[in-house]
């Protein structure tokens, strides 16, 4: 027990800054003899036995380099390579030629293991994070060949026509020479609806209206004509332009008609003076007209290699016979190099617009209309004819003429080749799609038509077959 005199004492060398000194203990005493003579106790941790064989300065630096490297690249993306090469140079002679030095540092290392060893549990998370860094494959099955063929004779091999159209009401028109068949993929009848009247007359245009109760007919004697398909009648007949009709475009009532006199006319079918409005932004024929699903924008493509987009400034001209001509399109695009004729507008984004080049460009691009920006371009290593988007998927369809004349499916946005699909000999000039988004049809210079099933049907098909299953398995017993 200590003593009075020796706290007082304690108290006046801790004012004065002086330690106190205290009895020894027998703990103290015990445990010093206890001692080998000439030993001292290490000054390290348990986590890091020995730090003499450690520096540091170079582990704080190894630890940190990859947060350096990143921010370095992002504030100077041209760096010269002459400047990394002496930064690398400098790392080596500075680290003593090891620039990988570690943060832990054992003087006897561990033994290695046998040549015979395979550590199973490595071979597997090697096998894993190889598996992890490669593209998965795309799963659905893609049929190769055609669900069915169609002959097609007298079909014309020209590039800068539009000859085949599917409507809403499940019927195929297609032209060929100077008159168009119906095929009802319902019941698979054919009927003709119309044949061409004067010395080497022929239809060049074709295209049904939303409804798909009337159809469009551009012909080779510069005319455009309605017909009413079920009565099989035509209804109207009208005139403006100076060249063949080759392609055509609806937009509710309003029908718009580019030919090769480089003019693309509006029609109103419900008005006597039909004619309201004209658009001159080509200088050749134009070969590909198609009205955006919510009918703001026209894009027009031609033989001159340019694309036109079109909002719909035209409708503030429809006064009392005003039939102002507009010569600037909201967007004049010239990127391709060869004619514009294989145009689609997106289904689910508003402002997508797909396009394909002619046979000196081969290209598929990718613009949004509301900036005029090209998105992307894809060189598709031949001519291009026709594109259709997938109304349940974001995928797209692109038919090609010379020289490989096949059906590409692709993947959007990374534009990876799904299925290459080939059967036709020659260039495949027209396609369309079916009401249900499930086939697209194909017409080729070698007068066939081709139906191949490769888009997904969306929620409802994906349904149906899931139910046609289930009652297959159902009905399997084992007796």
């Amino acid at each position: 027990m200590t003593s009075a005199p020796l706290k007082f004492e304690c108290c006046m060398d801790s004012l004065q800054n002086t330690p106190c000194k205290r009895p020894p203990s027998r703990s103290s005493s015990s445990s010093k003899r206890g001692r080998t003579p000439g030993s001292r106790t290490p000054h390290g941790d348990r986590f890091i036995p020995n730090r003499s064989a450690m520096d540091l300065d170079v582990s704080n630096f190894e630890l940190t380099r990859k947060h350096l490297e990143l921010n370095t690249e992002n504030n100077d993306v041209n760096a010269s390579p002459a400047k990394e090469e002496y930064k690398k140079e400098l790392a080596q002679t500075l680290m003593h030629g090891n620039p990988s030095s570690k943060v832990l540092a054992f003087k006897s290392k561990a033994p290695k293991p046998a040549e015979s060893h395979q550590n199973s549990l490595r071979v597997l998370y090697t096998q894993n994070r190889e598996a992890s860094s490669v593209p998965r494959k795309y799963s659905r099955q893609i049929p190769q060949a055609p669900e069915r063929i169609l002959d097609a004779p007298e079909l014309l091999d020209d590039y800068y026509l539009n000859l085949l159209d599917w409507s809403s009401t499940n019927i195929l028109a297609v032209a060929l020479g100077d008159s168009i068949y119906l095929w009802n993929a319902s019941d698979g009848s054919i009927q003709q609806l119309m044949q061409a009247q004067g010395e080497n007359a022929h239809v060049t245009s074709l295209s049904w209206i939303q409804e798909g109760n009337h159809m469009a007919v551009g012909t080779s004697d510069h005319k455009v004509q309605i017909w009413d398909v079920e009565r099989k009648k035509q209804i109207r007949t009208m005139t403006g332009h100076r060249g063949r009709v080759s392609s055509l475009s609806w937009n509710g009532p309003l029908l718009s008609s580019g030919a090769k006199d480089s003019l693309v006319l509006h029609h109103d079918v419900r008005v006597a003076d039909h004619k309201v409005g004209t658009l001159r932004g080509h200088t050749q024929e134009v070969c590909g007209l198609k009205w955006c699903p919510w009918g703001n924008m026209l894009a027009t493509g031609g033989n001159d290699n340019l694309l036109n987009i079109w909002d719909d400034r035209y409708s503030s001209n429809r006064g009392q016979g005003s039939q102002t001509p507009s010569d600037q399109p909201l967007h004049r695009l010239e990127a391709h190099q060869a004619a514009v004729k294989a145009l689609a507008w997106c289904p689910w984004h508003k402002n997508l617009l797909a396009s394909g080049g002619g046979t000196a460009d081969r290209m598929i691009r990718f613009w949004n209309t509301g900036s005029g920006a090209c998105l992307n371009a894809v060189d598709t290593h031949s001519q291009v004819c026709a594109l259709q988007w997938s109304q349940h998927d974001k995928e797209l369809v692109s038919c090609h003429g010379y020289s490989h004349n096949q059906l590409i499916l692709w993947k959007y946005p990374s534009m990876v080749k799904v299925a290459e699909l080939t059967g036709h000999t020659s260039r495949v000039l027209h396609m369309s799609q079916s009401p249900d988004g499930t086939t697209v049809v194909t017409a080729a210079a070698d007068e066939t038509l081709r139906f191949w099933k490769i888009l997904s049907g969306g929620d409802a098909l994906k349904k149906e077959r899931a139910a046609a299953k289930e009652s297959i398995l159902n009905s399997m017993s084992i007796r």
